[in-house]
């Protein structure tokens, strides 16, 4: 599929079907997830493969209830989550480098980004999750100090195709040569 023709037709996917990802599958994606850039290559994400019935439920758990994705979580045949090393995106020398402190969330968007449209591109679903009770997330599974919950997806094989939602127009968000909001 075509960049271009997978970031327009991708869409969040709340419901799968009990469909397995195939191991050759799962590997495109998460080689599609480690080629994402990152602050000064530092690579600070880490992703955490669960098919364990029983901890993607847990993982639902920690999602508000009414949270439309809840049900994802345990449908799709995989959830991974996505955490970070703290304290090496956005920072030289043990320091901050920019009033944005540590960059983790920058970098952790763009592995899952490369994620979801890796696995459009393949014909699987997914929905980025991140309303979430994040200590709970991370203490299911087992995360050390200094590395944090970020979010989950969801992966399989749709079992719904979601309408695409209205887009702005391009006038309302692009600006020239400074910001000069209608």
């Amino acid at each position: 599929m075509e960049v271009l023709t997978a970031i327009r037709t991708r869409r969040s996917v709340r419901h799968y079907k009990p469909d397995p990802v195939s191991d050759a599958d799962l590997q495109v994606l998460l080689e599609a997830a480690r080629w994402a850039p990152s602050w000064a290559n530092t690579q600070c994400w880490r992703l955490v493969v669960v098919r364990d019935p029983a901890t993607k439920a847990k993982l639902a758990g920690t999602l508000n209830p009414g949270n439309p994705a809840t049900a994802a979580l345990t449908e799709a045949p995989i959830v991974i989550a996505a955490c970070a090393i703290l304290g090496k995106a956005g920072y030289k020398r043990g320091e901050a480098c920019t009033d944005k402190g540590d960059w983790f969330m920058f970098d952790v968007a763009l592995v899952m980004q490369n994620l979801a449209l890796a696995a459009h591109s393949l014909g699987l679903g997914t929905v980025h999750v991140g309303l979430v009770d994040a200590p709970k997330a991370a203490a299911i599974l087992h995360l050390p100090d200094g590395v944090v919950f970020v979010e989950m997806t969801p992966v399989g094989y749709p079992a719904e195709e979601p309408k695409a939602p209205p887009r702005k127009e391009l006038s309302e968000i692009v600006f020239q040569e400074r910001y000069t909001p209608g």
